[in-house]
């Protein structure tokens, strides 16, 4: 019977919402690196008749892409993190100066929330003893353990995230032929952008049909329209 509950409790559990964060950032990554590193060797490849420009191309934007990934990703986050500690700190005031308008308030959430207002009322008074900053900062502001950003992590893993996608394409430019190279990129980003979604999917717990339409249509269209610019502007080289 023990062994059930116990069953029981790790399925209910099984929630997939604090891996949220860093997955967006490593599946933005990921993508990010394998569609524009295949787009730009793809553009390339469509105008040129050796290899080498291409290998060139795609070295420089991976690195140049692992790069702005990771500062763009640090930069955001970072600002997400400055609103939500000034609105901590703005919420420390309002409690310190006018208690009871925050007591109100902090009842008014749970009655919105289904409570009736005698007991949102001994709710509130009771998350207020206990700490009142935080029961403000977990149910005004919307602010937990789960969402609060972490600049850190996101850059890593999105910078990683990007690098090893770009690499999957780099390695398709060394080892085929410059002759229809632009064509064995597209099958093969189009391959890691189904395996992309399948594990992007499965560690969210989402749906995989869905996850692997949406990257590998997005996919298409970028690399189809680095292709057409190659192939209209470009020169051979």
């Amino acid at each position: 019977m023990q062994t059930d509950i116990a069953k029981e409790d790790n399925y209910l559990d099984n929630h997939y919402i604090d891996r949220s964060n860093w997955l967006r950032a490593a599946v933005l990554g990921a993508n990010d690196g394998i569609i524009s590193i295949s787009s730009l060797a793809i553009g390339i490849a469509a105008a040129s008749s050796t290899r080498e420009p291409i290998v060139l191309a795609t070295i420089a934007g991976l690195v140049a892409g692992a790069l702005s990934m990771a500062a763009g990703e640090y930069v955001s986050v970072s600002s997400q993190t400055d609103i939500e500690s000034a609105d901590i700190e703005r919420e420390r005031i309002e409690l310190a100066e006018m208690p009871e308008i925050e007591l109100q308030r902090l009842a008014d959430i749970y009655e919105n929330r289904g409570l009736k207002k005698e007991t949102a009322m001994i709710v509130a008074k009771e998350l207020t003893a206990k700490d009142a900053l935080a029961a403000h900062i977990r149910d005004e502001l919307g602010i937990n353990e789960i969402s609060q950003a972490n600049p850190i992590q996101a850059a890593f893993a999105s910078g990683a995230a990007f690098t090893i996608g770009g690499i999957l394409p780099l390695l398709v430019v060394l080892i085929t032929s410059v002759k229809g190279m632009e064509y064995w990129l597209y099958g093969a980003t189009i391959v890691f952008l189904i395996i992309l979604g399948t594990l992007s999917a499965k560690t969210g717990g989402s749906s995989i049909y869905k996850a692997i339409i949406r990257i590998t249509i997005w996919g298409t269209i970028a690399m189809g329209l680095s292709a057409l610019v190659g192939y209209v502007f470009g020169v051979n080289v």
